[in-house]
């Protein structure tokens, strides 16, 4: 792998990461294009996709950096100096109570389903493409189905654990993370940048617990000569995945989700095209 093709794939993890297209989609399927997938040791291309996520990471915390503080200074104040009931605290403090809710379904999903996950079916493109079509249209459904009318400060815990359901199907390899909890948003009325808001504040502990995890594991798996690239590509994603979270946020302030829908649909029919034609290997 040369520096440009690890600058490269960082940038499309940054921005498949935050908008609502799927990560491992186009990671997976740059990756079969430019025959970086080792057939023989897998393990190298899963070491280094765990690695540069970690700068999808840094770009969400650089960005929600106040509000990250804010959150965790009013959670502390409310529940452990103050002590106030839930329905007293601040929306900072409910916020803190919501993302950890939130959090719960994919930790249970993920480490129920454990084998599963890290199995080939996660790199498989056939089931990539089929995810693609199908989480687009359970989108589109949502955007049609939406109020558009509530804002963060209107969430219950019951919101959050909704939400948070739709985050774990995110585990489905082509579902996208923030797809899902962008279609859970909209399902329970949230306006389009407040779901998008939401969903990018409630990834945080998840993305954090998989990225260092999926890093621990990797270790034995990275080779020195590849820490250039490794530094250049997670420098690529962080930067990459600010302006997308920026982008996205404001994007949605005006627009509908319907361009990112029709863009994984047409994703999805592009990539089954090519397997069925043997272009590339599923």
């Amino acid at each position: 792998m040369s520096i440009i093709e690890a600058i490269v794939l960082g940038i499309i993890q940054g921005l498949s990461e935050f908008l609502p297209i799927s990560s491992t989609a186009h990671l997976t399927l740059t990756g079969r294009m430019m025959h970086l997938i080792s057939e023989q040791h897998p393990e190298h291309w899963t070491a280094f996709i765990a690695v540069i996520q970690l700068g999808t990471l840094i770009s969400i915390l650089s960005y929600f950096w106040k509000d990250i503080v804010n959150i965790t200074q009013d959670f502390i104040r409310d529940n452990i100096r103050q002590r106030l009931r839930y329905a007293d605290q601040s929306l900072n403090s409910r916020l803190g109570w919501m993302i950890a809710v939130g959090t719960i379904p994919v930790i249970v999903v993920g480490l129920t389903m454990k084998e599963i996950i890290e199995g080939s079916i996660t790199k498989n493109l056939y089931v990539i493409s089929v995810s693609l079509i199908v989480f687009a249209i359970i989108l589109a459904i949502a955007e049609k189905a939406a109020e558009h009318k509530r804002d963060m400060k209107d969430l219950k815990l019951i919101d959050s654990l909704f939400v948070g359901i739709a985050q774990a199907f995110a585990l489905v390899p082509g579902a996208s993370r923030s797809g899902t909890t962008i279609t859970g948003g909209l399902f329970i009325g949230l306006k389009r940048s407040e779901a998008a808001r939401y969903s990018f504040l409630l990834s945080i502990p998840a993305v954090f617990l998989s990225g260092f995890f999926e890093l621990y594991r990797a270790m034995k798996f990275l080779d020195m000569s590849m820490v250039i690239n490794l530094i250049a590509a997670t420098f690529a994603a962080a930067v990459s995945g600010y302006f997308a979270i920026d982008f996205l946020i404001k994007f949605l302030k005006k627009h509908s989700t319907f361009i990112f829908v029709y863009y994984r649909i047409i994703l999805g029919i592009v990539i089954m095209v090519l397997l069925l034609t043997n272009s590339i290997k599923p």
